[in-house]
């Protein structure tokens, strides 16, 4: 079994006192609209824009992706009402779908009821945050939100009115962001940011632990490390920009030959994002290195027969060599890399890249 670890924190420290979340890795909205037999029409009608999360201002965003498969299970109110989330480390909100919420994603969710709190409080503030294929827009309210047997009170956090028709698919009722206040929408503190200010953990880090070939045994662990998940020792990289959990990688190589990132780059560590995204260039000379051509969707595929003969790809972070062999990318019948522009790309941050949950297993 093949296990992902990713662990961030603003401090080097072990913990032996943690709160864990089991996750669920559940069926994707690609597998349910696969099974429903509408996949190709879905994906004309909503294409994916990778980008969109990175390169939005005013509102925080998130993607549309139909391969997020991992969700656990939080709790709001008084008394608890719970859902399901995706702990996503490229955003900063919490939110969930209300019972004033009409879009039929709602439907296909668990939904909040104010009235059924004694601790709930409006904030009287609109939150809107922006998809590649529509938009969330609701209201920011707070009340008692219990992660992993951590009891936050107060935690301000959206209510959904109208959600995205992509997100109707999708197994997870809402989005629990573990990234920076500097990207929060309405400069909200964030969930695990409220855990440290009010000491609920006993220290400022979390670790993600992800297996790819289970239903279960993932976990989320706030406040220190769960040890029997990795062997050796852990590698920190320090943070290049406290917004995302953005840091420095050094180059990608196959075979010892650079294929992207020649001369260094930024690089985001995103759990809410399913694939490897970077410039058109970039991954256009990986996915020729290995051999995968390009559909009319933008996707590079290979027969998975090709797989073992395939080279793995390097990536270099803090003088860190990770070896990322490519069956780690394997989905269903086909292996999958994304190769995508998104337009206007910002000269700023040009090279950028986004890591993927695949690159996670071997952080």
């Amino acid at each position: 079994m093949m296990k992902w670890l990713l662990v961030l924190s603003a401090l080097v420290a072990f913990a032996e006192c943690f709160h864990t979340i089991p996750l669920i890795k559940g069926k994707t909205a690609r597998e349910a609209l696969q099974e429903k037999g509408i996949w190709e029409e879905y994906r004309k009608e909503h294409p994916y824009n990778p980008m969109a999360k990175f390169y939005q201002s005013g509102t925080e965003s998130m993607t549309n992706d139909a391969d997020l498969s991992y969700y656990g299970v939080i709790s709001i109110g008084t008394p608890p009402q719970s859902f399901s989330v995706i702990f996503d480390t490229g955003s900063s909100n919490l939110w969930i779908p209300s019972v004033f919420c009409s879009s039929q994603a709602c439907q296909n969710h668990r939904k909040f009821n104010p009235k059924q709190s004694s601790t709930f409080k409006w904030e009287n503030k609109p939150l809107s945050i922006q998809y590649g294929t529509g938009s969330m827009t609701g209201y920011l309210a707070s009340d008692t939100v219990e992660v992993g047997g951590i009891s936050v009170a107060n935690q301000v956090f959206g209510l959904s009115q109208t959600e995205a028709a992509f997100l109707a698919h999708m197994a997870a009722d809402g989005i629990l962001g573990l990234a920076f206040q500097t990207i929060a929408s309405d400069d909200v503190v964030p969930v695990f940011d409220m855990m440290v200010q009010e000491r609920l953990v006993s220290q400022p880090l979390f670790s993600v632990y992800l297996s790819s070939n289970s239903a279960q045994g993932s976990e989320v662990v706030f406040g220190g490390i769960d040890s029997s998940h990795y062997t050796g020792q852990i590698t920190w990289i320090p943070l290049s920009s406290a917004t995302y959990w953005q840091i420095n990688m050094d180059s990608v190589t196959i075979n010892g030959q650079t294929v992207a990132c020649s001369g260094g780059c930024q690089a985001i560590i995103d759990t809410g994002t399913s694939l490897i995204v970077g410039p058109n260039s970039d991954i256009s000379n990986i996915n020729s290195q290995v051999g995968a051509s390009t559909n009319q969707y933008g996707e590079a595929t290979v027969n998975c027969q090709d797989i073992q003969s395939m080279p793995e790809v390097t990536f270099t972070l803090n003088g860190k060599r990770l070896h990322h062999p490519c069956i780690c990318l394997r989905l269903s019948e086909l292996l999958r890399l994304q190769h995508w522009l998104w337009p206007g790309w910002p000269t700023a941050l040009d090279p950028g890249r986004c890591l993927h949950q695949a690159v996670l297993c071997h952080l």
